[in-house]
């Protein structure tokens, strides 16, 4: 029996209210500049496919359901794979296992790129691979939060969260843009292989950090000791199970917008791809604002004031989008819920990764990644579902009231349950 499923360990207190972290003090240490410039570049290489796959799936279907699938078969595989993810990442050399989580990554997108370019690209096969790099990522990302979590200072985590929010934002603003332009001029192929090819700078940090280190010694116990330890501490801490409700209903809501955007923008402002690449990028742009104004709201705010008046923000632009038309109030409007997405996203990333000590914390991550799978995947079906009903208006409005119900009930939430 494993270590940790005799004694398990107490979660890590939350953080008070401290001295402001510059946002790019992380980037101090070498190993962890070294990997956030090469995810900057993997991350674009995933935006420029995340658009291409959307809008080639919503040019050869015409329900919103089929659309939003796409998200759904990015996510359902981390709701599948997370739990088995975090323990095999507490496990093994995470180095090792990252290499080898992003080669697979980039040969699914080499054959999504291949079956395009000869001719033989349908729904199906879109969303299959779509699901494949969705697996590789719920591997990935709980070795990958745990490795990254542990480069920096612990009063670095913050700044650190937001840093890798801001290299996926950056990637947000200029890969659906190119993807927009590009789309119709090289064709969605010759994205995907862009894709693959955005890998390479990862494998090879990887596969340097692999071959430069000596393992760390991992505890023994067998795989269901591994799981059922990982399961005690997440939900043998109060404040973790919070988190974790906050998780499921703020991603359910939100990803209203991901899911319905591709369907918004051809039914209903009837409009083209580069529109589609713009407001996608609108909500990176807000995004990389907020990451410049985060550290100095953490000194003034706490976790949940700030998390409270994202939510609020972000729920009035969807509820807006029900009703506005005029593309640049659209612009405003997407920029703005784009500086909450960012104080959300990492708000709630950082108080996961703060909860627990490093040899338990991918496997705590994994739960979270689980549960925030479980509300993108219920959410992507269930908008979906709602827009090809009552339309694509209505399903932005209830997300959006959704979304401020959720704020509401943060803010009155008694103070003795931190995030």
């Amino acid at each position: 029996m494993s270590k940790d499923s005799v004694s398990l360990p107490l979660p890590a207190p939350p953080l008070p209210l401290r001295r402001k972290v510059p946002l790019t003090q992380p980037l101090r240490h070498a190993r962890y500049r070294r990997l956030w410039t090469a995810n900057l570049v993997s991350n674009l290489g995933t935006w420029i496919q995340t658009f291409a796959s959307a809008w080639l799936i919503a040019s050869m279907a015409h329900s919103a359901s089929t659309t939003s699938l796409v998200q759904t078969a990015s996510y359902v595989p981390i709701f599948l794979f997370a739990l088995c993810a975090g323990v095999v990442a507490d496990a093994v050399d995470r180095p090792k296992f990252l290499f080898y989580c992003n080669l697979f990554m980039a040969l699914c997108a080499c054959t999504l790129a291949a079956l395009v370019l000869t001719g033989h690209v349908s729904t199906s096969p879109v969303l299959a691979l779509t699901f494949c790099l969705g697996a590789g990522s719920a591997f990935m990302w709980p070795a990958w939060q745990a490795a990254m979590s542990s480069l920096v200072e612990p009063d670095e985590l913050e700044a650190a969260a937001t840093l890798n929010n801001l290299s996926y934002n950056v990637a947000a603003v200029i890969g659906p843009a190119l993807g927009g332009v590009l789309f119709s001029w090289i064709g969605p192929g010759a994205l995907f292989f862009a894709n693959a090819v955005s890998f390479i700078g990862l494998l090879t940090v990887y596969w340097s950090w692999w071959k430069e280190r000596t393992p760390a010694p991992r505890a023994g116990g067998t795989f269901i000791d591994s799981l059922k330890a990982g399961l005690a501490c997440a939900f043998g801490c109060s404040r973790y199970r919070n988190i974790l409700l906050n998780v499921c209903t703020v991603f359910f809501a939100t990803i209203a917008f991901a899911s319905l955007l591709p369907v918004f923008v051809r039914d209903v402002l009837h409009m083209n791809s580069s529109v589609f690449g713009t407001l996608m990028g609108s909500l990176g742009c807000g995004a990389v604002l907020a990451a410049f104004m985060l550290p100095s709201l953490r000194c003034r705010y706490d976790r949940r004031s700030l998390l409270t008046v994202a939510l609020l923000v972000y729920g009035s632009m969807l509820i807006a989008m029900a009703v506005v038309r005029s593309l640049p109030i659209l612009l405003s409007l997407v920029v703005c819920g784009g500086m909450a997405w960012s104080a959300i996203v990492s708000t709630l990333n950082a108080a996961a990764q703060s909860s627990f000590p490093p040899h338990i914390r991918a496997r705590t991550l994994s739960i979270y990644l689980f549960v925030m799978a479980g509300g993108y995947t219920a959410g992507s079906l269930v908008w979906g579902r709602l827009a090809d009903r009552f339309g694509v208006q209505a399903a932005f409005a209830v997300a959006g009231a959704c979304v401020i119900v959720n704020a509401v009930a943060l803010a009155v939430a008694k103070r003795e349950k931190p995030l």
